[in-house]
């Protein structure tokens, strides 16, 4: 296999967890306690020692790819959607390494549980909120605009009328959807939750 199907085949990986750990944030719509328990039955999936170890490793895997075929992409022409899918890629890269380093870092140096309260502390505090909302909210939409734009690219033929456009446009809209409810739902003015003295910053 050549480092673009690795990539392709690793990110299958990472997005059915991306899938449970969007699943688990649109769950606070239905209150904080929810959100808790949904994460919980979700941890018996992933959480187990070596699952854990193998999502690392999937995601050091597209990490390494990523960077290897974005440096690739810089050498095409710089189409639209080339150069949306080179820098949704870099950012998405970025947001690996950083939020993958907090987890563990709060996992393991702050002893604390990294669920809801964790990932909301900050994005409620300011003035580390002014990090946080855009930090949150561009890696969803680049998530999406990652996918629309390489959808378009492979698309060889119109799928229910729609044009390659069309159908990255309606990926994108729906990718600043989720971004903009998942800001919302982390955000204490609209959900109406109180974070717990241990996560304050």
């Amino acid at each position: 296999m050549n480092f673009k199907q690795v990539h392709r085949y690793s990110a299958i990986v990472i997005l059915l967890f991306i899938g449970f750990h969007l699943i688990n944030h649109f769950a606070i719509f239905l209150g904080v306690q929810n959100h808790i328990e949904l994460m919980g039955e979700f941890r018996l999936v992933y959480r187990p020692y070596f699952v854990e170890v193998l999502l690392i490793g999937f995601v050091a895997v597209q990490i390494i790819t990523g960077f290897v075929l974005w440096k690739k992409l810089r050498k095409q022409k710089n189409e639209t959607y080339t150069v949306l899918q080179r820098l949704s890629g870099m950012y998405l890269l970025i947001f690996f390494l950083i939020h993958i380093s907090a987890v563990f870092a709060g996992r393991f140096i702050l002893q604390v549980d990294t669920n809801f309260y964790f990932g909301a502390a900050g994005l409620n505090t300011f003035p580390f909120n002014i990090f946080f909302i855009p930090y949150y909210f561009f890696a969803v939409f680049a998530l999406f605009i990652h996918l629309g734009a390489v959808h378009a690219k492979k698309m060889k033929k119109n799928i229910l009328k729609c044009s390659p456009n069309q159908h990255a446009q309606i990926i994108f809209v729906v990718g600043f959807v989720v971004g903009f409810l998942l800001i919302l739902g982390l955000t204490n003015n609209f959900s109406g939750f109180e974070i717990p003295a241990e996560y304050k910053l």
